[in-house]
This record gives structure tokens, sequence and C-alpha cells, in this order.
């Protein structure tokens, strides 16, 4: 039997929107957690066509966002409110779908929030995948700035150099500017490939906002009041939880886990820089691991090197 279930559940108080679609209800469940924090793609994940044959898929608008946006207090926007969210959520698709477990598949801040969730709630996790792992938070901003800094004095772009050092270098992950000096910096690293190899020439006319938010709002996907969670959102969520997420190490905390555990890393990647993976990957105790580079991707496989992606998804997690 197939579904496609849009709809609103409430988690930690707040009624969040999901939505459920897949060719056949028995099929194994597969959950995305969208990074950001406060960037949703649930447009992107009910387009999976290829997917939706093997897996149930479940997108969800993260607490303070999209079709979650509505009735989120500042407060409530911690690490550990949305860890039990998404808890919160597996124990309602279980229950709902019918099945013991699901799989997670996470992206960027998305890996975040799946680690500390596969770690601390092990009972409802089949297995992890992960893209754009995160590692170290003060780490994360230290390398990924000095990668735009040294990839815009080969370039010889005095703008960009200047822009670099007027927010940062990143102190405890922080740029000056909050949220106006993160974005200054993405923007940078995304021009020179530290975000994406496929659309890097693309990428140096594009800011963070066309490259990320754009796409949303066309989609059919979202309702009116969606878009306007979105536009609201992304920036008020990222603003509040950026200093609330940043102080962690995955190669001290978070390494033990009950069920398979693997990472689908773009070797480019300098948004979550790939140099810091290797060393969680070898702290990682589990029952099973893999540590799988995409050699000509950097923060998205998925999407660069899509059939490998797929293909290796499959094998793992079938």
């Amino acid at each position: 039997m197939t579904i496609d279930l849009t709809t609103k559940i409430p988690l930690g108080r707040v009624k969040q929107k999901i939505h459920i679609i897949g060719d056949d209800i028995e099929n194994p469940i597969l959950l995305f957690l969208h990074g950001g924090p406060g960037v949703p793609d649930r447009s992107g994940v009910v387009k999976r066509k290829d997917l939706q044959k093997d897996f149930t898929l479940v997108a969800w608008d993260q607490r303070g966002t999209g079709g979650s946006y509505w009735g989120v207090k500042k407060d409530s926007l911690t690490v550990d409110r949305l860890v039990e969210d998404a808890r919160e959520l597996c124990e309602y698709l279980c229950a709902t779908l019918g099945q013991d477990k699901l799989f997670l598949l996470c992206g960027s801040w998305g890996t975040q929030l799946g680690t500390i969730l596969a770690h601390r709630y092990p009972a409802r996790i089949a297995g992890y995948v992960g893209s754009g792992q995160t590692v170290n938070g003060i780490l994360n901003e230290q390398y990924s700035w000095e990668f735009a800094l040294r990839e815009a004095e080969k370039a010889g772009n005095a703008e960009d150099i200047a822009k670099l050092n007027e927010v940062g270098p990143p102190v405890q992950g922080q740029y000056r500017g909050g949220f106006k000096g993160l974005m200054a910096q993405r923007n940078i690293m995304k021009k020179y490939g530290g975000y994406s190899q496929k659309d890097k020439e693309r990428a140096k006319l594009q800011g963070f906002f066309k490259a990320f938010a754009l796409p949303m709002l066309r989609s059919e996907e979202y309702t009116p009041l969606d878009l306007l969670g979105i536009l609201w959102g992304y920036k008020k969520v990222l603003t509040v939880m950026w200093p609330r997420l940043i102080d962690y190490d995955f190669t001290r905390s978070c390494n033990k886990f009950e069920m398979p555990y693997y990472i689908f890393q773009g070797r480019h990647d300098n948004n979550t820089p790939s140099a810091l993976v290797e060393a969680f990957y070898e702290a990682i105790e589990a029952p099973r691991k893999a540590l799988v580079w995409f050699e000509n991707s950097a923060h998205g496989p998925g999407a660069e090197e899509r059939e490998l992606y797929l293909r290796l998804l499959r094998e793992y997690l079938l």
C-alpha cells in the first residue's frame, strides 16, 4: 500500500510538519534530518522517486522553521529540545507505520542532531548515514574560515580577503557580526568549492539565500504559511541556536553506538571540513561502521555523485 501523507503532529508541545511518502508502507522507514539549523528540505525529500521504491521517506520541518515555525519560543530552540523532538518523532513513526525501527539519513547540522539522537536513544534507530558530517564545532569554523582565506589569497581576491578578516577568524566558533558574519564566511567559502564541486562556477554568482532558500520558495510542497515560516524561521533559528550548538567534540563524546554508523563524506567538504572526519571515525564504536569517501564531492555527495550515492545507500542499508 502506498502512502503520501502531509500532517502536523505535536512534538514537545509544538505542532510540527512532516511528509511521509513511499510506494509500499511496509518498506523500511528513512527519516531525513535536515541542515541549518533552520533550513528545511521537505521539497527535496518528497521528489526522491528513486528512493520511494525501497523506503518510506519522511521529511520533517524541525522546530522553528517552515511548517513548524508557528508557536515556537526562542528559549525552546536548544539542541536538547530538538533531540527530544526527534526522539518523539521516531516513536510516532514506528507506531504509525507499524515498525520497530527506522533509518536516519542526515545532512550537515542534521548529522549533529542525528549523532546525538542515535547515541542517546538507540532503541528505534536501525542505522545512521551522515553526509556533511559534523565533528567538532569550534574546529569546524576555524578550518572552514582558514580554507576560505587560503583560497581567496590564491585567487588574489582582495575583497574576499578583507571580508574574511572583518568577520574572523572565529573565536570559539563565533564570527563578528553573528548571523551576518557567518553568512559572509559561508558565501565566500562556497565560491571556492568548499560547498559544492559540481556547482563551483555557479556558486560564484549565488549567495546563500539564492542557493538554499529560493528553491524551497519555488516549490509546490510548501503552503504560503510554510513559506513564511522558512523566510522568518531560518535566520531566527540559526541566530538563536548557533551559540548553543557550537561547543561539542564527537571524538570525545557521542562516539559509541548500538546500530551501524556510516559516514558518506565528500572529499572536498569545507563547510563541515572533511579534515576532521577521520579522527572521529577512528573513535567510533559500533556493530558496523564505514567511512565512504566521495572523491568528486564537497558538502552534498547525494547531489554531486547521485548514482554512486544511491547505489551505496541501498547496499549499506538494505
